[in-house]
């Protein structure tokens, strides 16, 4: 199953230099039921697509707790055993995956251009007011969601760690 890793630079950067995305157990966002059911869709892109917005939310919050984090929200698609993953009754999207991920499985990096800066700066530290209902913060959020992330190979790493 395609799992999507929310992270920071700093995360990522800690991740390219042990090889280890994630140990066992580790929260991740994937198609889940709930996520089908709230999309309504069977279509797999868009479900995906679905779950990686999710991922780049989480994103957000990990950025809102680090304020020393470059503004760029960071999200790595691996594959894990569809055994190691159970979903979160309560989350859209949400799973715990009883496994550790290597950075050398991954099949990609997401991450914001860097013309998403100050959305992405706004939008963390609205993250925690939005999901509590507040409308202005939840605009502030949407800023951000209107960035859309790029793809980046694994071997791209290096140049996405690069100071700026």
């Amino acid at each position: 199953m395609r799992v999507y890793v929310p992270l920071t630079l700093p995360g990522l950067a800690k991740a390219h230099e042990t090889g280890v995305l994630a140990a066992d157990p580790f929260a991740a966002y994937a198609v889940t039921p709930a996520l089908r059911e709230w999309c309504g869709t069977e279509d797999l892109e868009e479900l995906e697509y679905a779950a990686l917005g999710e991922a780049a939310n989480a994103s957000l919050r990990l950025l809102a707790a680090d304020p020393e984090a470059a503004p760029r929200r960071i999200v790595v698609a691996v594959d894990v055993p569809d055994r190691a993953v159970a979903p979160d009754p309560e989350g859209l999207g949400e799973v715990t995956v009883a496994a550790s991920a290597s950075l050398a499985k991954a099949a990609a990096v997401h991450a914001d251009a860097d013309d998403a800066e100050a959305d992405v700066i706004v939008a963390a530290r609205a993250v925690e007011a939005a999901e509590d209902g507040d409308d202005a913060a939840r605009a502030a959020v949407d800023g951000a969601e209107d960035h859309e992330l790029l793809w980046f190979a694994t071997q791209e790493i290096p140049g996405l760690l690069a100071p700026r």
